[in-house]
């Protein structure tokens, strides 16, 4: 079974309740329940395009901090789904630990996992390639996620787009994720919203 608490990972038996396969399309009178994902938030800085990325993510940290405060108030589930940096023996308390002793510890600090966030380590661009994530979501009932982090025109895009054939309802934040090219970013929120039915939004707009 999987526990949470201490940014806990999904374990081998994993998370507890129904799995179901994709969101029937005649939900009538189903409420919505969300879950907030951030992607790869623990970031060392460390590798080509971080000089680019580090000003936006300093644009998009307020607007970060923001949800996962009222996420956590709200008591809807945080969900990290970050890269392992290619260090296939570490737990999500090594990636803190790197992220935390790479160049912008500024920007780790802020969004640290709380003992009650759940944590999915991603070796791809996409949040859901090869990881448990949609088993711990449908576990969850979760029919709707919230995705902020970086990078805007890679990570999040992509996984707007695995999210997306999985039947989940998919809400991005512009305000609230990253970017290393402006212009690819703004193409990317536009397939999101055009192709894929997703909702760009603000931050404060977020109904938590």
């Amino acid at each position: 079974m999987a526990r949470r608490g201490r940014a806990g990972s999904v374990d081998a038996g994993g998370p507890t309740g129904p799995y179901r396969r994709g969101r029937p399309e005649n939900r009538e009178s189903a409420l919505t329940t969300h879950a907030l994902v951030v992607i790869d938030m623990l970031n060392t800085y460390l590798h080509e395009d971080a000089d680019q990325l580090v000003p936006s993510v300093g644009t998009a940290l307020p607007g970060i901090v923001d949800l996962l405060g009222r996420a956590r108030k709200a008591g809807v589930p945080v969900v990290y789904a970050n890269d392992n940096f290619g260090r296939w023996r570490s737990h999500h308390g090594q990636i803190l630990d790197m992220a935390l002793s790479g160049r912008h510890p500024e920007l780790v600090e802020p969004v640290r996992p709380d003992d009650d966030s759940l944590f999915v380590v991603k070796a791809r661009h996409s949040v859901f390639y090869e990881t448990p994530l949609e088993y711990l979501l449908r576990s969850l009932d979760v029919d709707a996620l919230v995705l902020t982090g970086q990078v805007t025109e890679q990570c999040v895009l992509y996984s707007a787009l695995d999210a997306h054939i999985r039947h989940f309802d998919v809400t991005i934040p512009r305000d609230a994720v990253a970017h290393i090219h402006g212009d690819l970013a703004e193409a990317a929120l536009r397939m999101v919203e055009r192709n894929m039915g997703g909702r760009i939004v603000d931050a404060a707009d977020i109904p938590w």
